[in-house]
């Protein structure tokens, strides 16, 4: 298929002529180009999506967003199974990113993928082709050429999250004293979402926890975060981590749950509790060995603008809101309420729990021999 450079310089095919249908040709799918394997860094704000996966039935995803904008800009080379698509990270309704990491075959301008890659001035510049489409919550940071080889989950060493807080009551050296004790390679399950149909595994190694101030005041409250950092998670891992935190840092519970819920033999079932909000977690970066991201200056300069515009529109929103506060009178601190709070909490270890992992994938075995039955 013939290409020339389009009047935007993007290295998109001219689309100036009329469009006939084409052998090999589906709407936003070119099968018959040059093409290689990339990865793209991929950051979005969780606020509006059902999650980053689109496997499930609810709209709208980043990922469903993300595949509409290669579709629209004619980077696909095939279905996504044929462009051998895989994902870092899953992260759940309502959590953003700054760093999750995709990967899978795009169209190229250089017809030799096995020649020398080190001159890619003549390459698409996906960043800049794919922001112009992609909604303005979510942006694409940069792109690299990656190994055959490569599998944006299975090849990735680490990955970080944080998640952000406010202070308030909190005691942050007991949080600090208790997150300590995540550190290093332990049993998770009774501090996650269980899948034991698909996980049996739930020995995870963390390899940083720290929590620290932000460097930011509003209302005589302090903004802090959670640095999380590990080689791989659970499903709702961090979530559930910061929830018992929480909890320790308002003085319900000592550090020392950590250590009883981190022993399985002691503590076999998770205590029920409810997880942290999603929308204050970040998935701030995963980690490859010889991935170095590229973004053209064009590209970059188009992506600060944009960030700053999104940045200072949020803040106009968060004066409108602190204009409205400031309008009402300054409630009496109720120390009552904190007390109250404490009468009625039901420690951890005290509270009803979820079946144990046995008792799940005995269930599964029995439905999946039940369903074995009926269909002979």
């Amino acid at each position: 298929m013939k290409y020339s450079r389009n009047v935007e310089g993007n290295g998109l095919p001219d689309d100036s002529s009329k469009r006939t249908k084409r052998r090999g040709r589906q709407d936003g799918i070119l099968s018959h180009c040059s093409k290689r394997l990339v990865a793209l860094k991929v950051m979005y704000f969780g606020q509006r999506f059902y999650g980053f996966s689109s496997e499930g039935n609810t709209e709208p995803t980043v990922e469903s967003e993300i595949f509409k904008a290669l579709e629209r800009a004619k980077l696909m080379v095939g279905s996504r199974k044929e462009s051998c698509y895989s994902r870092c990270g899953r992260t759940d309704k309502g959590v953003s990113a700054s760093g999750q990491v995709i990967s899978l075959y795009l169209r190229s301008n250089i017809k030799d993928v096995g020649g020398d890659m080190q001159d890619e001035r003549s390459e698409i510049d996906y960043v800049k082709v794919l922001n112009r489409i992609l909604p303005q919550d979510i942006r694409v940071l940069g792109w690299c050429p990656i190994p055959a080889d490569f599998h944006a989950r299975f090849t990735c060493l680490g990955r970080e999250y944080k998640y952000l807080f406010w202070k308030g009551g909190l005691d942050i050296l007991e949080m600090q004293k208790a997150a300590s004790k995540f550190v290093g390679e332990h049993d998770f399950r009774n501090f996650c979402k269980m899948d034991a149909a698909n996980v049996s595994n739930y020995r995870r190694r963390i390899t940083e926890f720290t929590i620290s101030a932000c460097g930011k005041r509003s209302n005589n409250d302090e903004l802090c975060s959670m640095t999380i950092k590990g080689t791989a998670f659970l499903w709702h891992q961090v979530r559930c981590m910061v929830a018992v935190l929480f909890l320790i840092g308002q003085g319900l519970e000592s550090p020392s749950v950590i250590d009883s819920l981190l022993d399985i033999t002691k503590t076999p079932r998770k205590p029920q509790y409810k997880m942290a909000a999603e929308l204050p977690l970040i998935l701030r970066s995963c980690l490859f060995d010889k991935a170095d991201f590229m973004c053209s200056s064009d590209a970059s300069r188009s992506l600060t603008l944009h960030l700053n515009d999104e940045y200072h529109h949020y803040m106009l929103q968060a004066e409108i809101f602190h204009e409205a506060l400031s309008c009402l009178p300054f409630p009496e601190s109720n120390s009552l309420e904190k007390l109250q709070k404490k009468r009625n909490h039901i420690p951890l270890l005290s509270r009803q729990t979820e079946p144990s992992y046995e008792e799940r994938i005995a269930k599964v075995k029995t439905k999946l021999t039940d369903n074995l039955s009926i269909a002979s």
